[in-house]
This record gives C-alpha cells, structure tokens and sequence, in this order.
C-alpha cells in the first residue's frame, strides 16, 4: 500500500474534500490545542470517510464530547489506504489538539506517522483498530474481533448443517481487526470437522475485486456452501457475485457490519447473518479515556465492546436495533 510522490500529492487534494465532507457536522474550529475557547481539543481520525461504521462511531463520539464539554473534529481519508491517511495524521498532527482517537488502516505501517502525532503531544487513543507497537496509545477501545470471528463461524457453520466447503474473505493482511477475525474463525471452524475452509482471500477493500473472488471460486467449486466475509466491503463484492450467479440464498453468507445497506439485504434474504458491532459505544469510550488522560485520572488501557448476531428472526428486537449503524448523526 506504498503510493510514489505525484499520489500522495493528489491525496493530499482528495483528502481536503473528504475531511470537510465528513467533519461538516462536527466542529470547524482549526485552532490547535486548547487554546481559543478554552475547551479541550480531540480529533477523530477515522479510517475512511463516508462509511456507516465509522459515521456511527462518530455520532457516538459525539454525544459523549457534548456530555463531557469538549470540541470535536473529525477527519478521514477518501480510501483505506496507509498513504492518505498518513498525509491525514500529519496534517492534524500540525495542528497539535490535546488528543488524537485514531483507527490506524495498517498496524505497522502507521506506527510513524502515530509516533510524530504522540510526539507532538497530542494523547493518542486506538478506536476500532490498533497498532502492533504496544508503546505507542494510551488505550485500545475495539470490539473483540476474535470473538466476533467466532461468532461468524459458528452462523456459517449453523446455516449450512455443520457441512460443506466455505469461503472466507478479508480486505487485507496487516490490519488488526480483519486479521483477528479471520483467526478468530479460523479457530471456531476447528469445532466443527464437516466445514471444509477451501480457500482465504485478501482482494482488498474493493467490492468489485471480491466480487470477481467469489465468482471464481463459484467456478472451481459450484458446490461452495457458505461465504464469511470479514468486513462490509468484501460482503458487498460476495452478494453481488452470489447474485449475478444466481446463487443467492443457495449459498449462505454470513457478514461482518451491520451498515443499513447491509440490513436491508439482511430482510430481503441476500444475506443470512450480520456480526454487528457496537461502534457508537467506541466513539463514547474513545472521548471518555481522552479526556480521561487530559485530566490525569486513570485510563484503562484496553476496552471491548459488544457484539451481536443479527438475523431476520431477531433484526427488530429492541436489544438488537442498538447495535444497527446509522449513515448520519
């Protein structure tokens, strides 16, 4: 995910657009640090623009920087990618606000740019997903991805009769939350010997690229029995390869998010399951162990968050609407 210097020039152009675009219902304050209104400053550096997961977590963010009396911004790259948020950490790293809640799109590659925002003196927590330097952020706040993983496989493992041969697909390696839920189902799919894994893809977070995965392992194996997808994009490539195959229902699939796109397909049965994540409650966390660090009182150095399966029979449970992301605050 390494881009030459003309790229990471257009970013940099690209970026500007989806900042505003995403921080036009959060503060347009530019000062940096706490000075001007005398509130403290957090940044919100999500890990793409425009996605209801991360638009969710800020909403909860939010509420909690209202509650707490703090100013918010919020920020993102156009696309996960390592170069753009890059040219994004070090443009806020610029402006030095008293702390920065990051979800780090790659967790080597962004240690630097992390460590030039820590060392600007802006207090650094990990929302969603974390870096594998443990020196670097004050607290993770993340759903249990393992877990979540888990849950994934023991869904699959369910609608399709505890037989067949399965599909799974993540964005790519290297990022700490799709990696934990590949491992996560990985080792549920151990409980369960009539489920065959044939085959574990990374197309990137590009739903046309998991798209034309799907189609061809459709190919190879017309007998595939289920798909798991770890994250809202590569499900979208896999329901529309399912659907261009004419496979839809036959092959069950099963789906990190719960995005409202997703919910909808959810009830019209192009997707059997959702591992839905609680990304709301990570905003909340996120601002509340900032502002925690600000004040010199004790931050727990890692939070996990709740997570749901979501299906047809239980989508309109009280219990379970919670957890449903939202396209707008």
């Amino acid at each position: 995910m390494r881009t030459n210097r003309t790229l990471a020039t257009l970013a940099v152009a690209v970026l500007a657009v989806a900042a505003s675009t995403v921080a036009g219902c959060g503060n347009a304050d530019d000062s940096g640090g706490s000075g001007g209104s005398g509130k403290k400053k957090i940044t919100l550096i999500q890990g793409v623009a425009n996605e209801p997961f991360y638009t969710s977590m800020y909403c909860g963010a939010k509420d909690e920087a209202a509650t707490l009396d703090v100013d918010l911004e919020v920020t993102a790259a156009a696309k996960w990618d390592v170069a753009q948020q890059t040219t994004v950490a070090n443009a806020v790293t610029a402006k030095r606000p008293d702390a920065v809640l990051i979800a780090p799109v790659d967790k080597e590659a962004m240690a630097g740019p992390v460590r030039l925002l820590a060392g600007s003196g802006s207090k650094v927590i990990f929302v969603d997903t974390e870096l594998s330097d443990t020196s670097l952020g004050l607290s993770r706040v993340a759903s249990d991805n393992r877990l979540g993983g888990h849950l994934g496989a023991k869904s699959l493992a369910r609608l399709v009769g505890d037989k067949g041969k399965v599909l799974v697909l993540a964005p790519a390696r290297g990022i700490a939350t799709t990696d934990d839920r590949v491992a996560g189902f990985k080792a549920e799919l151990a409980a369960h010997p009539g489920v065959a894994l044939i085959s574990e893809q990374y197309p990137g977070d590009d739903a046309a690229k998991a798209q034309a995965v799907v189609s061809a392992t459709l190919a190879a194996h017309p007998d595939l029995a289920g798909i798991f997808a770890a994250n809202l994009v590569t499900g979208e490539g896999a329901a529309s390869a399912l659907k261009s195959a004419g496979r839809t229902g036959a092959v069950k699939l099963v789906e990190f998010d719960a995005s409202p796109a997703q919910v909808e397909a959810l009830k019209a049965g192009a997707i059997q399951a959702l591992i839905s994540q609680e990304p709301l409650d990570i905003g909340r966390q996120g601002v509340r162990q900032a502002v925690n660090a600000l004040d010199g009182k004790p931050v727990q150095a890692r939070i996990s968050t709740q997570l749901v399966e979501v299906t047809k029979d239980n989508l309109n449970d009280p219990k379970v609407a919670q957890y449903l992301y939202r396209s707008t605050c």
